[in-house]
């Protein structure tokens, strides 16, 4: 087979985007979806309306940052917050700073965690760690194995929710008791929390009381709070004071970045509040999606989880990934509606013959009933015969 031409890889992709944007309905809006000018005017609409848009631009960390790392502190319940312009960078700089104070270069975290799968081997290969996985299964460790790992770790980190494994997390009960399961080893905990906001509905517990069981707490901006980009890192004062002086070192103190920041802030105002029902609605979506599936036939499929954790969750189907990606994209070619986006072949020690994809309920979602969603799913179906 030749290789595919990675300019009509490009294009391919671009053309998704814009047919995906584009579509007058669908169940979440992307961070790629639409154009430059209607982002700007969105963004400085709101800077205007909500008291931002005369104040003075950031430099080096100031202004609106130190009002975006005061905010979250505040939403965390946690005494200090550090901005950064990535969430790969906080996490690196989070863990080489508990790996100082610990004396242990060992992480223990699970291999679908976004540092083993995502990041290219960063942490040993930048920061000199090395890691250990409590469990391989497709959920967060149990109190057992962490307190039963063989070996010694000084950090143990939480990715929640676990987004590999299909946006899962234990229930409060498990989570707190591997959090003490950690502190009896005498291990420090941080809290890989890029969606962090989506939780408290699973765990009927406030942002505060979720953050406060952990020494230190990264959450992003762009991937629930519909931000530009960056991340905060939040825990204690002298930590986050050793965060700063990282992120200098690792090229993270830029010089502006009051459109990421004033996003940032936007996201906490108008999506945060909003997260609970989105939550609430994808239970509704995840239903109606299994029924019709069920109800046509298609043979093996599967919702995961049943219930979704959060406002994602995936969908897996018996079908080639390039099919399913081509049947999603005529679908809103020939109905302006969007229900799934790009499938995804499973990595190694996946099922074979199947292929996944993920689906996000937001704003755009709550519209749907039962009914649009099941209508969604056998006019979808109808392109794979």
């Amino acid at each position: 087979m030749d290789p595919v031409d990675p300019v009509d890889e490009e294009a391919a992709r671009l053309y998704r985007a814009k047919v995906w944007g584009g579509a007058d309905r669908t169940l979440w809006r992307t961070q790629v979806d639409g154009t430059v000018g209607t982002r700007l005017r969105e963004l400085a609409d709101w800077a205007d309306s909500s008291g931002h848009g005369e104040g003075p631009l950031d430099t080096y960390g100031d202004g609106l940052v130190e009002e975006l790392e005061r905010r979250v502190a505040e939403e965390l319940g946690l005494p200090a917050a550090v901005f950064f312009p990535t969430g790969t960078m906080a996490q690196q700089v989070a863990l080489r700073c508990w790996a100082g104070r610990t004396g242990s270069p060992v992480v223990a975290l699970h291999p679908l965690a976004h540092p083993e799968v995502h990041e290219g081997g960063a942490l040993a290969a930048v920061s000199g760690l090395r890691t250990v996985h409590p469990t391989d299964a497709p959920r967060l460790p149990t109190a057992e194995e962490v307190r039963d790992h063989p070996e010694p770790f000084g950090t143990l980190m939480l990715e929640l929710p676990l987004r590999d494994a299909g946006f899962v997390l234990p229930s409060w009960e498990e989570l707190t008791a591997v959090v003490e399961a950690a502190r009896e080893r005498d291990a420090v905990v941080h809290f890989d929390g890029a969606r962090l906001w989506e939780c408290p509905t699973h765990f009927g517990r406030t942002l505060a009381e979720i953050a406060g069981l952990a020494d230190s707490v990264y959450v992003s901006f762009y991937k629930s709070l519909g931000g530009h980009s960056g991340a905060v890192l939040a825990g204690p004062e002298d930590v986050m004071a050793e965060a700063r002086v990282w992120r200098h070192r690792y090229g993270g103190q830029v010089f502006q970045q009051y459109p990421a920041a004033l996003s940032a802030l936007r996201g906490l105002d108008e999506q945060l509040p909003r997260l609970p029902s989105y939550v609430t609605h994808a239970r509704v979506v995840a239903a109606a999606v299994r029924e019709a599936l069920a109800e046509a036939g298609t043979g093996w499929f599967r919702v995961h989880p049943e219930t979704p954790h959060t406002h994602q969750f995936q969908v897996w189907l018996p079908y080639d990934a390039d099919r399913l990606t081509a049947a999603s994209l005529a679908q809103a070619e020939a109905t302006g509606t969007v229900l799934f986006r790009r499938w995804f072949t499973p990595g190694a020690g996946g099922p074979p013959g199947v292929a996944v994809t993920e689906l996000t309920v937001a704003g755009p979602g709550l519209e749907w009933t039962t009914e649009d969603v099941r209508a969604a799913v056998r006019e979808f179906l109808s392109r794979l015969d």
